[in-house]
């Protein structure tokens, strides 16, 4: 009779052990997939502030920020006809700075094949001119695109702006 008993508490206990260590593979799995969820979601809010956020003074670093954190159609709009130096001319030309706040963030999509992820991100802009005056802060809504590369790096992959609306 012990050795029923100490067999089935044996039995009881790997039972035990074996859940245990299952719901912890599963809790894992849940939590890598929540960090990297969240991870396109701070790639697509870093990207839009990237490109709204820069100062007189900082014009060149910001804008080659926002460029070296872009990859595919959205690096290839960027690369071409010079527009890199044609947006730092801008930004010179109105000698302003210029603030971008989220308001939001939301993941819309992962496309497991193309490891892309569709994210809406909503921002506030203020543009202070050179006498140092706000401007009306600037609402935008835009859909960024993300990808994740084979090391897992994350990029702005595209933008579009939902409804064809800002």
């Amino acid at each position: 009779m012990g050795w029923t008993a100490l067999a089935a508490g044996l039995t009881g206990i790997a039972v035990l052990a074996a859940g245990l260590g299952f719901e912890i593979h599963q809790q894992r799995q849940i939590d890598a997939r929540q960090a990297r969820s969240q991870r396109f979601v701070d790639a697509a809010t870093q990207t839009v502030v990237n490109m709204f956020s820069y100062t007189p003074d900082t014009i060149d670093q910001s804008v080659s920020r926002f460029v070296d954190g872009t990859s595919g159609p959205l690096r290839g709009m960027l690369s071409s006809n010079n527009n890199v130096e044609n947006i730092k001319a801008l930004f010179r030309h109105t000698d302003a700075t210029s603030e971008a706040v989220v308001n939001g963030a939301a993941l819309e999509s992962i496309d497991g094949v193309t490891d892309n992820a569709s994210v809406l991100v909503s921002v506030r802009v203020t543009v202070t001119d050179m006498n140092g005056v706000n401007k009306p802060s600037e609402p935008y809504r835009m859909r960024v695109i993300v990808h994740e590369d084979d090391n897992g790096r994350m990029t702005g992959y595209d933008l579009k702006y939902p409804d064809g609306g800002n």
